[in-house]
């Protein structure tokens, strides 16, 4: 596989075990949604390389800006950014892989959205989701919450989403970073929470990995 996600990527043993399950290669089309500023969208890219697509997705405008400043800058001329909201995702394709992490949490209703990633793949294609527990985290011992997010825990829900649209699950797991004292844990729970949990034993929330296929026949 080619270059990983940058090294403060607490969670890019996951994604690099997902993308290896799927074998993305030259040539592939794909769409990383809620891609932000493409940290996933750019990693796609050198995957699929200059006879390849990504589309980077993200209803933030500056985000697919500083995406396009990022991909001008790497010479990723097969990064296509798309401002555009999950729940309204239409691609100018339909692609071999749609993936998404930390997206499916946030949106008000995570299946449309699951839905939406399948249609826009074609048929054969594969639909990628990673979404978290975030009440399996744990502080020096205590539960983490994330109430403000509308789903939390939508991460248990992704098996049943896969085969609710019919699609085939080729691999599913959970995995789930954990640390003590300051490294890239303890900085991405800080970032995560805007609290420093100092030298707390932390396990960070549990990333649900789902690897789904849709059909090749109706």
């Amino acid at each position: 596989m080619g270059a990983p996600p940058p090294g403060d990527d607490v969670y890019r043993r996951p994604l690099r075990d997902a993308l290896g399950c799927v074998a993305v290669g030259p040539g592939w089309h794909c769409a990383d949604v809620g891609a932000g500023v493409g940290d996933v969208t750019l990693a796609l890219a050198d995957l699929v390389g200059p006879t390849g697509r990504v589309y980077g997705v993200d209803r933030s405008a500056a985000a697919c800006d500083e995406l396009a400043k990022r991909s001008a800058e790497a010479g990723a001329s097969q990064v296509v950014p798309l401002v555009q909201a999950a729940e309204d995702l239409e691609l100018p394709e339909q692609v071999d892989l749609a993936y998404c992490r930390f997206l499916l949490m946030h949106v008000a209703e995570p299946y449309a959205v699951w839905s939406r990633l399948v249609a826009a793949t074609r048929k054969g294609g594969f639909v990628l989701a990673q979404e978290p527990i975030t009440s399996g985290g744990r502080v020096g011992g205590v539960a983490l919450s994330m109430p403000d997010v509308p789903h939390p825990d939508v991460g248990a829900l992704l098996p049943g989403y896969a085969i609710g649209t019919g699609c085939t699950i080729v691999a599913a797991w959970a995995e789930a970073p954990a640390g003590a004292g300051p490294g890239p844990v303890a900085a991405y729970l800080a970032d995560l929470t805007g609290v420093d949990p100092g030298d707390d034993p932390i396990v960070l929330p549990a990333l649900v990995t789902v690897v789904a296929q849709k059909p090749k026949t109706p």
